[in-house]
């Protein structure tokens, strides 16, 4: 409910900026988890880690969920947040009212993200997994790459605050997915590229992903009723998560195994393309929307 809450608080013109904070949380636990695996790997002998030296990265991620259900408790009791529960402007409603009330918006805000969801994994799970099965390099070496690329990945998402306030979040998503797609042609050939491609994919990619990551959940929520907003952005992000992110590091890395890296670029794009469909039918159905409220009667 964090979008939901952010929606509700954020000044006017600060929208962007508040919208991008949820998402700093992402290059900052693939840096954590970066830095302990390749410890590991590069510490431990391949039967120690296989047996018990991958745990560890797990026991870390443990107690850093503690400290997120603390700082959740918190907001939960926070008066501003009680006062919007009480009023119901920040209610969960069941599942099916929020699909009944919200279903075209939902279907719509579940692809709007699905270009910066499918180039996360794109940029982080499949190019690791590829390197390891299908080239003589070490996962350790890559992981170093990953951490370089998740500081600029950082930064880019800092940056898609201030450019999302100064020339609209819908207008960013939008450039950015263009460029996911213009990405999709020449990332195969970087991945392939040896060490300085591979370096570019990366950080080129995270840029990228850190200026679409930064606003993927800021429209969605925005556009759903009062009513229904809590639930609807719930659904909203999972099956963005599900259709652009769940599948994509395996079915990448299957038709890259089936007609060659290229074929990866030929995934990207086509999350890419969703994108750009998703927030020109937001648009419209925005637009529609406005024009029937216009003409009701006074």
């Amino acid at each position: 409910g964090l979008a939901s809450l952010l929606a509700l608080n954020a000044p006017e013109k600060k929208r962007g900026w508040y919208a991008m904070i949820p998402q700093l949380g992402a290059p900052i636990g693939l840096l954590v988890a970066s830095a302990l695996f390749a410890f590991f790997l590069n510490t431990l002998s391949a039967p120690d880690f296989l047996d018990w030296g991958w745990r560890y990265p797990f026991f870390v991620a443990f107690a850093i969920n503690v400290v997120a259900l603390f700082a959740r408790l918190r907001i939960v009791v926070t008066p501003a947040f009680q006062n919007l529960f009480e009023t119901r402007e920040l209610q969960p409603t069941p599942v099916s009212q929020a699909i009944r009330a919200e279903g075209p918006k939902i279907a719509i805000g579940a692809f709007a993200p699905l270009a910066s969801f499918a180039m996360f994994h794109m940029v982080t799970v499949f190019p690791l997994s590829w390197v390891f099965l299908f080239t003589n390099e070490t996962p350790v070496r890559f992981l170093l790459i990953e951490m370089v690329g998740a500081v600029f990945g950082l930064m880019a998402i800092l940056a898609s605050g201030v450019l999302a306030d100064r020339y609209g979040r819908r207008t960013l998503l939008a450039i950015t997915a263009a460029g996911i797609a213009a990405f999709s042609g020449f990332a195969p050939q970087l991945l392939n590229g040896g060490p300085i491609g591979e370096l570019v994919f990366m950080i080129s990619g995270f840029i990228l992903l850190g200026l679409s990551f930064g606003q993927a959940s800021g429209p969605v929520a925005s556009s759903f009723s009062l009513t229904n907003r809590y639930t609807s952005s719930a659904l909203t992000s999972d099956l963005a998560w599900l259709f652009g992110a769940g599948f994509a590091p395996l079915a990448a890395l299957w038709i890259s195994s089936q007609f060659g890296l290229i074929a990866a670029g030929a995934y990207l794009l086509s999350g890419a393309i969703c994108t750009l469909i998703a927030l020109w039918l937001n648009r419209e159905l925005a637009r529609s929307s406005s024009d029937k409220t216009r003409a009701k009667p006074v």
